[in-house]
């Protein structure tokens, strides 16, 4: 077993010492430098300019004394570029501006005092698009000055060495979606809450892989998107992050909760596959304008049924293309790809939902004229009803609120029992329209109102 000791370098010595090659970086199984990228550098950059916390380096010492770095190359050769390799800070750096203290000088460059103190002042520096010789002085020496520590593994051989990277270099670094998680702390608890929900568990159709490398908490972040900021959708889930951090509310990741806590009592087994890494955010924002509509739960199951089964292999959106042609090329999260996809589901969902509605109806007019009208109704009854009721409307106000699809139950009850009583419905229908302009919801008590208007309407009639 090596032995071990550490030691403290200041950022300068440090880089000198590589420069130099008192620390070598070519360790032979060790892998080239320039892995990082420019987005690691600025935030490297950041942390030592900032006095942040970095890491110790690994380093070895053969039995010469010669020392290599076993871990901490990437980190070392950045920082070894900013200060000496004119590497410039990018644009996309988060966070940019450095608050630092620095002396006030008069006009002649000489340091100020009062009462023998030094006269200090508070500056920003804002470092994008910078390099090292940009910085102003006091910056130069916080990065100089840093401090690094190194743990030194003495008496190392080149094939102890190799083993130690080895060992040290066995990590898997942060995806793209794990990154990008980090960039919406404000509300990074909700969003996980949400992702460990049971809708993520059992309602849906995630792998165990998926969950462990962060897509669940992807999937929040795009509903939310999708859901409440559309206009401005990224396609990349950084800027995502990034732009719900500073615009989101907690209203909106709440609401998201309640939506998926309302699916966990709907979604059935055989729809669950459509709740995928793909297009979750797609279906999840589409409850959401279903949700407005006031119906039950059941019926957007319903609906994705019915796509599924159906709709998802027959529908074609106004370019001819199926649901799942759409994003077959590259850019499937392009803005335009999500706003075919979600145009399209809801164009079909609200074209079922109507269907669906008036095949009810249908459904609970039967029903009403079968339990007070005629017990012995058959639905080719219903055909002739419908058509009867059609002619009387003709010369009805085609404005007037009893005409709304609420409303036709009763009205087709009407014509069911003037059929069993054998009267005629012309005059009174068109005086009751005029007489009328609103109905009873409940279709009961709306029927045998209007039962009890045409008895009356036919006995003052009669005398």
């Amino acid at each position: 077993m090596a032995k071990i000791r550490k030691q403290t370098y200041t950022m300068s010595m440090l880089m000198e010492y590589i420069r130099d090659k008192d620390i070598r970086d070519d360790a032979d199984v060790q892998r080239a430098s320039g892995q990082w990228s420019s987005e690691q550098i600025n935030e490297l950059v950041m942390t030592v300019l900032t006095d942040g916390y970095i890491p110790p380096i690994f380093i070895g010492e053969d039995l010469n004394l010669q020392k290599w770095l076993i871990d901490g190359l990437q980190r070392s050769t950045s920082l070894k570029w900013f200060r000496y390799g004119n590497y410039r800070i990018t644009p996309a750096i988060r966070n940019s501006v450095i608050a630092y203290r620095a002396k006030v000088k008069d006009e002649n460059g000489n340091i100020m005092e009062e009462d023998g103190d030094i006269v200090w002042k508070e500056e920003a520096f804002d470092i994008r698009n910078k390099t090292y010789d940009d910085l102003p002085g006091e910056l130069k020496k916080q990065f100089d000055s840093f401090q690094m520590e190194a743990v030194i593994f003495e008496e190392c051989t080149m094939e102890k060495m190799s083993e130690l990277i080895q060992v040290y270099n066995n990590h898997t670094p942060m995806n793209i979606t794990q990154k990008a998680f980090t960039y919406v702390n404000q509300y990074a608890r909700n969003i996980r809450e949400i992702a460990q929900s049971r809708f993520f568990a059992d309602y849906s159709n995630y792998s165990e892989k998926e969950k462990t490398k962060g897509v669940t908490e992807r999937v929040v972040l795009e509903t939310v998107m999708c859901m409440f900021h559309l206009g401005h959708w990224k396609k990349q889930v950084k800027q995502i992050g990034i732009y719900l951090n500073a615009n989101a509310s907690k209203k909106e990741f709440d609401t998201l909760s309640a939506y998926l806590h309302r699916l966990e009592h709907v979604v059935t087994d055989d729809v669950k596959s459509i709740f995928n890494s793909k297009d979750s955010f797609i279906f999840l924002t589409l409850f959401d304008r279903f949700a407005n509509l006031g119906l039950e739960d059941r019926r957007f199951n319903d609906f994705l049924r019915e796509f599924k089964t159906n709709l998802r292999n027959t529908e074609r959106n106004e370019e001819n293309q199926l649901f799942d042609q759409i994003d077959k090329g590259r850019g499937t999260k392009d803005k335009a790809i999500i706003l075919k996809k979600l145009n399209m589901v809801h164009a079909l969902m609200a074209t079922y939902l109507q269907a669906d509605q008036a095949e009810e109806k249908e459904d609970e007019a039967f029903r009403l004229i079968c339990r007070h009208v005629n017990p012995d109704v058959d639905r080719e009854d219903m055909e002739e009803y419908r058509e009867v009721l059609a002619g009387l409307t003709m010369r009805v106000n085609r404005a007037s609120k009893l005409l709304e699809e609420p409303n036709r139950p009763s009205l087709l009850a009407m014509v069911a029992f003037s059929f069993s009583a054998d009267l005629d419905l012309d005059r009174w229908i068109v005086d009751y329209f005029k007489r009328k302009h609103t109905y009873i919801l409940n279709q009961k008590q709306n029927f045998l109102n209007m039962k009890k208007d045409l008895l009356c309407f036919l006995q003052k009639e009669s005398r």
